[in-house]
Order: structure tokens, then C-alpha cells, then sequence
């Protein structure tokens, strides 16, 4: 059920990301500081564990927008595809 002050809003700009600025200043720091490592074996290790990260977004995400689609379906009274 939506939250009372919340409308149904079948336009999906809910999906438009629209970082704050300090999200944007925290992640262009966290980017410099990569940019400027020079150490090897510690860039191997952010590699892997943002592969390892990035796998797991996907999948949780990939499984939310499919949650998200059945209750799309289910509030606007249409049929879930099977």
C-alpha cells in the first residue's frame, strides 16, 4: 500500500537519479583518490571487490525492478505475463 502522502505515478521519474551535490563531491573524492593511487596490488583489490559489488547490485536490482514491475502491474489492474 502507498504511504497516504505518496500518488500512484505511472511516468517512472521515480527511476531519474538526482545525486545531491555532497554525493557528488563524496563520490569525485572517492575518485581522485583512485585516480591517484599508484600502488598495484591495492588497485587489483578494489577491481576485484567492485566486480564482486557490481554482481551484486545487478542482481539485487535486476530482482527489484521485477518486484516493482509486478506490483506496476498489480496496481494498475493489468495481468502478470507469465
Amino acid at each position: 500500500m502507498l504511504p497516504k502522502n505518496d500518488s500512484y505515478d505511472p511516468s517512472m521519474e521515480w527511476m531519474v537519479v538526482k545525486p545531491s551535490l555532497e554525493e557528488e563531491l563524496t563520490l569525485e573524492r572517492s575518485i581522485r583518490e583512485i585516480e591517484d593511487c599508484d600502488n598495484i596490488d591495492v588497485l587489483s583489490r578494489l577491481c576485484v571487490a567492485m566486480a564482486r559489488q557490481q554482481w551484486h547490485s545487478t542482481k539485487l536490482l535486476k530482482q527489484a525492478v521485477g518486484h516493482i514491475a509486478l506490483l506496476d502491474a498489480v496496481l494498475s489492474g493489468g495481468k502478470q505475463k507469465l
